[in-house]
């Protein structure tokens, strides 16, 4: 069975068709500029841009960066606020004539690790971590996945909440360097040891692609690697949840 799963991320939207069984994409993957500012009903038209891209009718998955209960949001940090209490399985099916299953964006890319990647067949405590315009989370333990965590969303000893100290997009918007901004990156998976002491952390988003550039500032006790389907794991696991 094929799946159309949808990134939704603070800077692009991101979708393709998924085979199920594989994980694999059945087409090239389209991205759209997350619209600006980013309010339910904007959202909705790009999602329904992405499946008339695809010319899709089926069921659709999509990764959403907020909380997500029963497809209702929750937060919004790197959205509009005007987001928050929509729910936006019924906005999003009403707006593609799809059925829409929406879930926290990275507790569906650290889904897709835990399917096909390196979460697989683990059952000790794992943080799946995307690092990207902010910082998001997904724990599992045993095969199960403990959704909506949002440890990118907490205060570290310098006051500073996490993302906004450690995110790929702080690097950017900070013009740091690789090494500079490695050493924040391990102050904040310091403070994770600390607070939930995992046996084991994955790296997904953009960032995962280049780990080897901060790499050597990464001194933690716990085990860390990037994930396996790097990028893709988003809509890989947008696709497999719905």
């Amino acid at each position: 069975m094929d799946v159309l799963g949808i990134d939704i991320g603070g800077s692009g939207i991101k979708g393709t068709i998924v085979n199920l069984k594989t994980g694999e994409f059945v087409s090239d993957r389209y991205r759209i500029e997350t619209p600006q500012p980013a309010t339910p009903e904007l959202i909705a038209t790009s999602i329904h841009a992405v499946a008339k891209h695809f010319n899709w009718k089926d069921k659709i998955g999509c990764g959403f960066p907020a909380v997500i209960q029963n497809g209702v949001i929750k937060t919004a940090s790197n959205i509009d606020n005007s987001c928050i209490g929509v729910n936006a399985n019924k906005l999003f099916s009403k707006k593609t004539g799809c059925k829409v299953k929406v879930y926290n964006d990275a507790d569906v890319a650290g889904y897709a690790e835990l399917k096909f990647g390196k979460v697989k067949d683990f059952n000790g405590l794992t943080i799946f971590l995307t690092i990207g315009t902010g910082i998001g989370t997904a724990l599992f333990y045993q095969g199960q996945l403990i959704p909506n965590t949002e440890f990118g969303h907490v205060f570290m000893n310098n006051k500073l909440i996490a993302e906004h100290y450690a995110s790929d997009a702080i690097r950017k918007k900070e013009d740091l360097s690789w090494k500079a901004w490695g050493k924040r990156f391990n102050e904040y998976l310091e403070y994770l040891e600390k607070l939930i002491n995992p046996e084991l952390i994955i790296l997904g988003g953009g960032t995962s692609k280049k780990f080897e550039k901060f790499s050597a500032q990464i001194n933690i006790k716990t085990p860390i690697e990037p994930a396996q389907l790097l990028n893709n794991a988003g809509i890989i696991g947008a696709a497999l949840l719905a």
